[in-house]
């Protein structure tokens, strides 16, 4: 069986699992939706916002996905885990190189969130409000509020992860060190496509704050390969 092939059986691995995963998903969404009242309210203070709804159901719903991508948030480490779990069985790794994979995943999902939370969407909410003036003045709706943060929180968290899955395609052989190595202009590229498109705003301060780390992360996946001897 070649990596491709073992890929593939550890993705489809993913689906024994996915039932508990879902389940326990399911479960704290329920419980969390107690408690989106208090986060909404942490999220208008954070980004000094009102908010308004046009329909009927919009509330309910917006509380219903803002519990949901809360439950996602904290269970990630789990998802994650699982992840892991499929993807590096088949190719035999060990349980130190899970651990390493986890650890590394889950650190740098949420550096990357806290990143986009305290950094990134501040400066591009200010950005698109200050369009507004004495004769245009924003009304916000809940639901589209809740979809634009969990969105870009989430994104930032995941792109973050590149360094651990650079090591972790390289060490399984998929795609090799001097791939990356020769590569740089493309994922410069990339990065420049993928920061345009997840920012918030087009403006190029903050296509500079998601771009500048991502490159910088891809750099130190290549130094940590070289620093693990992998090839």
């Amino acid at each position: 069986m070649d990596q491709q092939q073992k890929l593939i059986a550890g993705l489809l691995a993913l689906r024994k699992k996915l039932l508990v995963l879902g389940g326990t998903i399911a479960a704290t969404t329920v419980l969390l939706y107690f408690f989106t009242t208090q986060i909404f309210a942490v999220l208008q203070a954070h980004l000094h916002q009102q908010l308004a709804f046009f329909t009927v159901a919009e509330p309910f719903l917006a509380h219903v996905k803002l519990a949901f991508f809360s439950a996602l948030f904290l269970l990630m480490p789990f998802i994650l885990h699982t992840l892991w779990l499929a993807l590096a069985t088949p190719f035999g790794f060990s349980s130190a190189s899970r651990r390493f994979f986890l650890i590394g995943t889950v650190g740098l999902f949420y550096a990357g969130a806290s990143f986009c939370y305290a950094i990134t969407l501040p400066f591009g909410v200010d950005f698109l409000l200050g369009f507004g003036s004495a004769n245009l003045q924003p009304v916000i709706s809940i639901d589209r509020f809740v979809s634009f943060f969990t969105l870009f929180v989430l994104a930032f968290g995941l792109i973050f992860e590149l360094p651990v899955f650079m090591v972790f395609f390289a060490k399984a052989g998929i795609c090799p060190r001097k791939t990356f190595e020769k590569n740089r202009r493309y994922a410069i590229l990339i990065i420049s496509i993928a920061a345009a498109l997840l920012t918030p705003t087009p403006d190029a301060v903050n296509m500079a704050l998601m771009g500048g780390p991502l490159y910088l992360l891809y750099e130190a996946g290549i130094v940590i390969l070289r620093f693990m001897h992998i090839e």
